[in-house]
């Protein structure tokens, strides 16, 4: 996806983000969600936090919930695979967890290591009670995340936007290590 595409959606995703009210955005780093972190990093209604591994977020966005703020989970689907016990918690719990998922594995995929949790995370993700909107296109996105917000913080749901490849880009190291090859 060309920078002015990422950027675009990027942007109207964090509208809707601090439309709904998000105050804190906890992220693994991800290369197609590093504008919509470095919006979140430069927004000083919004607290951005850099997790060491996914179910830290979880544990950010319950913390967030009981001290009265709402918050979002920024993550790539292979990390979704170190979620399923602490979405029993929020499940249990009844607590609103709201994520946005950037998916590897699918459309484009050069990558073999990427297939087997990018083809498992939907099926996971919904095994462990969590409400799975999917998106392939960047002009759907943002009132995707917009309408998965109202679900998740007005029913106490926990509630994932896998965002796809055609919307973040595949990336292609063959093309550009081409030129390594003797």
């Amino acid at each position: 996806m060309a920078a002015s595409g990422l950027e675009a959606w990027s942007s109207a995703v964090h509208r809707e983000l601090a439309a709904v009210g998000i105050k804190q955005v906890a992220y693994v780093p991800d290369a197609g969600l590093s504008k919509l972190i470095e919006l979140a990093r430069n927004d000083n209604q919004m607290r951005a936090i850099p997790l060491t591994t996914e179910e830290e977020g979880i544990g950010v966005a319950l913390g967030a919930w009981l001290g009265g703020q709402k918050a979002v989970l920024m993550m790539q689907s292979s990390g979704v695979g170190n979620c399923p016990n602490i979405l029993a918690m929020a499940q249990t719990c009844r607590v609103p967890l709201l994520m946005l998922v950037t998916m590897r594995g699918d459309w484009g995929e050069f990558n073999p290591w990427q297939l087997p949790m990018g083809q498992a995370t939907p099926d996971l993700l919904k095994l462990s009670g969590v409400v799975v909107k999917t998106v392939d296109d960047a002009d759907r996105l943002a009132e995707t995340v917009a309408a998965a917000a109202r679900l998740a913080f007005g029913s106490y749901a926990m509630v994932a936007v896998l965002i796809g490849q055609r919307v973040i880009g595949a990336k292609d190291f063959m093309a550009r290590n081409a030129g390594d090859k003797p």
